[in-house]
């Protein structure tokens, strides 16, 4: 039957319910369909296997059920929602909630929020099952219910009680679960369905969960979180999450878990103070204070774990509140700094108050506030020292205070700002907002601003790794980590090795740079370290960098822990001191930001915030937070090169943002220098096909050159190079050459003359490179068209036609050549004739009566044809010859 003309079904009555339905939700509609005659069900669907299976081959029959597309919904009178009153949570059926006249009934379990959908009739009861409540209204209006119905009813209170051991399980189930096994419910049927044994490739699931699980102390309570990833949905996680409470015996347990491009959030609790439904509420979530989940779209795995962490801190009741209120590290001043750059300062983080402070001595000394600077700067007096007009009545405040120290110096002593000290340094501040919102705010619903992660308050998962870095690095290298953290430890500063260094020791690959962070002045430690070891040392102030140089002119990158801000998209970043964990937060992806630990007392212990062992493990690129590629496209290069160089995979979400930063067109601000960097490292690759392929796929050519295209030729022609380069690294091992070159010739090789020049210049390409990939592969497009017209007889001829070239432009022409005998001609020059080197010299052929000039380059020119021709061997050869020619002027046969 034509679909267009298909009959509208009529109904008065609608009952549904929330997305991703489980048992209790099918059975409730089931129960509320008996409730209501002449009802039509909408089903929502499922993502649990046994339940769709069960629901098609066993229950459907039991469902007057219809499609939202072929009821007629302007006839409804009544909504029926069960097991849910959140709008978030129903599909197919925004047209009736939106119509005032409907009436809307509402049966279900879970506690109220704030988003709850108006309901002309409910009933709402704290029971473990929403068909709990419909199962006693059926048997108190002596509703008949056949054995298969109170079947699929009982499966409902079964699951979601689990197996009546939850702690939400009332009274109330038991009675009207009693009632429905003396209605025929079938028990084997049940215990079928809902006692799961655990299968094969949900053990692997399971040892994820356990393997990644973090511990917290978060204001006294024990809160642990496993963060896992998988490409493909994972079945029955909920049943997995909750063998992981059983086995561990856990209070607080969440499953942060990316499936495809979607985080799912599972939490379990045990506890009377905690409400997990509340929490997970602030991710558009919901459930019950013991149970609850949550669905997160468009953002990273480090983002929703952060936030997670970040309202467990505000929900959990504190023990040692000073935690939860203290900002750190503190923005400070130094009591010398002008009026005018704490102006600067307070507008750059939007704050009213700073703390001021000595910075030779880290004390406190007092705080200024923006009245007391504006005023000052109104006064022309911006560039007096904020000393000058501080408020030097201060009191701090130790890091285990209590509450009422807090509320007593903050409220009563009316200080605007209040420090957090250890041993008279500032480790962070208290401002007079925290506590006010903290007392007014912390019983309410948490609002939430998506700021992306913050870093500050990340907990690191840690590992020793001193048996690996005994076992991988060379014992030189060993001594040297071993006495940086030495000189750290006379400093009293914490000394890292980060990064690459990291990720390529677990990886197993060979590890080159070796990159320090210093918490702390890196250039002083630097400075300290060159003295004492006899290193030469470099130092970049406006960045905090220093480079070290040993006697045997190897290096190593120092940097202070830093924090980058971005003033614009694609600006060069702004740098400022920061701790490991803000500067680890700064970098590109998440592989890149382990640390290992060197000081003595904990040398060997490595660092990871942002689950960066998770995603070595799974092989993927993930970056840290949403506006990474907005803040510095350039990383989308990275991305690209990293996937291609250890052949993972980059991250669904991380590719969606890839594609949004391009949408958007976040490289219009870029230099071209920039990209010219990223490109020429993706060039530089083993083999970089696979990146450029990447590239195309993102569209990332038209950044480019918008008129650039990559067609099947282009790569037929990249793939011809990567046969050269191959064939000349493994028999040249030693000889450099710009391999990225090589690849970008072929790239631009199918441009017109004026787009390659304006890639070029956009790329800001060095002047003598630029003449290579320009003029020089021009050329030899030129020569090598001559040769595929006619291979020259002699060596000489082919010497004379190819000695022009640098090794990049023959092995373009090599890759380039269409005809095999070609490709040999000028792989035979390389590896036979290019090397060929006279024995005589100038003092040879003035004995033989030469006088120096013009003639000493032909004469040679001559004798090196010769020997190119094997008409001389030895130098006693080349003398005679050079002695026949200058004699008679003319070539001499031997």
């Amino acid at each position: 039957m034509d679909k267009k003309k298909q009959k509208k079904v009529k109904a008065k009555t609608v009952i549904t319910s929330h997305i991703n339905a489980d048992f209790d939700a099918v059975a409730s509609m089931l129960a509320a369909q008996k409730i209501y005659e002449d009802s039509v069900v909408i089903f929502p669907g499922s993502q649990e296997k046994n339940l769709r299976d069960f629901f098609i081959s066993s229950m459907s029959y039991l469902f007057n059920m219809a499609s939202p597309s072929t009821i007629d919904f302007s006839g409804v009178q009544t909504l029926v929602l069960v097991d849910t009153r959140q709008k978030k949570r129903l599909t197919d059926i925004k047209e009736l909630l939106d119509r005032k006249e409907i009436e809307i009934h509402i049966y279900d379990h879970h506690p109220a929020s704030k988003d709850d959908i108006r309901s002309d009739f409910q009933i709402t009861r704290e029971t473990g099952a929403t068909v709990t409540i419909l199962t006693r209204i059926i048997r108190e209006n002596n509703i008949r219910i056949s054995p298969d119905e109170a079947t699929v009813m009982a499966l409902g209170i079964y699951e979601d009680t689990g197996l009546f051991t939850y702690a939400s399980t009332s009274q109330e189930d038991f009675s009207e679960a009693a009632y429905l096994l003396s209605c025929g419910a079938s028990l084997n049927t049940v215990s079928g369905l809902v006692v799961k044994e655990i299968r094969p490739e949900q053990v692997t699931w399971l040892n994820e969960l356990l393997n990644e699980m973090v511990y917290h102390k978060i204001n006294g309570f024990n809160v642990y979180i496993s963060t896992i990833s998988s490409s493909e949905y994972i079945p029955d996680l909920a049943s997995i999450v909750q063998k992981v409470v059983r086995m561990e015996d856990l209070d607080i347990f969440f499953a942060v878990v990316l499936m495809g491009n979607k985080i799912s959030i599972i939490a379990r609790n045990r506890l009377a103070e905690l409400d997990v439904g509340r929490i997970l509420s602030s991710f558009g979530g919901g459930g019950h204070s013991y149970a609850a989940s949550a669905k997160v779209d468009n953002k990273t795995l480090a983002q929703v774990e952060q936030q997670l962490i970040n309202v467990l801190y505000q929900e959990i009741k504190s023990n040692l509140i000073t935690s939860e209120l203290m900002s750190s590290p503190a923005i400070t001043v130094d009591i010398n700094m002008s009026c005018q750059k704490a102006a600067r300062i307070m507008t750059r983080y939007n704050i009213n108050t700073l703390l001021v402070t000595d910075w030779k001595t880290g004390r406190p000394e007092g705080y200024i506030t923006r009245q007391t600077v504006e005023k000052a700067l109104y006064l022309d007096l911006a560039h007096l020292p904020v000393k000058e007009y501080m408020d030097s009545e201060i009191e701090s405040l130790m890091y285990n205070a209590s509450l009422r120290e807090i509320e007593s110096k903050i409220i009563e002593k009316k200080q605007n700002i209040l420090p957090v000290v250890d041993t008279e340094r500032v480790i962070g501040v208290i401002t007079r907002s925290d506590l006010l919102n903290f007392l007014v705010q912390h019983n309410k619903d948490i609002k939430q601003v998506d700021r992306g992660v913050k870093a500050e308050n990340q907990e690191a998962k840690k590992r020793n790794v001193k048996n690996i870095l005994a076992q991988r690095l060379e014992t030189g290298i060993q001594e040297i980590l071993a006495s940086i953290g030495a000189v750290g430890d006379k400093l009293d500063l914490n000394i890292y090795v980060v990064g690459g260094f990291v990720r390529d020791l677990l990886l197993q690959r060979e590890v080159e740079d070796i990159d320090i962070v210093v918490e702390g002045d890196g250039i002083a430690f630097a400075k300290a370290y060159a003295a004492e070891k006899g290193c030469r040392v470099h130092s970049y102030k406006k960045f905090g960098t220093a480079v070290l140089i040993f006697p045997d002119e190897s290096k190593i990158d120092i940097a202070s822990a830093r924090l980058e801000h971005y003033k614009t998209p694609a600006a060069l970043p702004t740098v400022e001191m920061s701790s490991i964990k803000l500067d680890l937060f700064r970098r590109d992806f998440t592989i890149n930001t382990l640390a290992i630990c060197l000081n003595r007392n904990n040398f060997g212990t490595m660092i990871d915030f942002f689950g960066a062992r998770r995603d070595l493990k799974d092989k993927t690129i993930r970056i840290i937070h949403s506006l990474s590629f907005v803040e510095d496209p350039t990383r989308v290069f990275r991305a690209i090169k990293f996937a291609n160089r250890y052949d993972f995979t980059i991250g669904k979400v991380t590719s969606n943002l890839i594609q949004n930063a391009v949408m958007i067109n976040s490289f219009k601000n870029l230099s071209g220098l920039r990209v010219f960097s990223e490109l020429k490292q993706i060039f530089e690759e083993e083999n970089p096909i696979p990146a450029i392929r990447a590239l195309q796929e993102y569209g990332l050519e038209k950044v480019l050159h918008t008129q650039l295209t990559i067609d099947q030729r282009t790569y037929d022609l990249l793939e011809e190079v990567y046969k050269a380069l191959s064939w000349h690294d493994l028999l040249y091992t030693d000889e450099k050459y710009p391999r990225w070159s090589v690849y970008f010739m072929a790239l631009i090789s199918k441009c017109p003359y004026r787009m390659a020049e304006e890639l070029c210049l956009y790329l800001k390409i060095p002047l003598k490179e630029r003449r290579t990939v320009m003029n020089g592969r021009l050329r030899a497009k030129e020569h090598l068209a001559f040769l595929e017209k006619s291979i020259p007889e002699t060596n000489s001829g082919l010497h004379k036609l190819l000695s022009v070239f640098s090794t990049e432009l023959i092995l373009f022409m090599i890759a380039s050549a269409g005809d095999e005998n070609v490709k040999k001609a000028i792989s035979f020059y390389y590896s036979k004739l290019r090397d060929v080197k006279l024995m005589i010299r100038g003092d040879d052929l003035m004995e033989l009566g030469l006088t120096p000039g013009p003639s000493f380059s032909k004469v040679f020119k001559k004798v090196l044809d010769a020997k190119l021709d094997g008409r001389v061997k030895s130098k006693e050869d080349e003398i005679e010859f050079a002695r026949r020619y200058i004699k008679s002027n003319k070539p001499v046969d031997m």
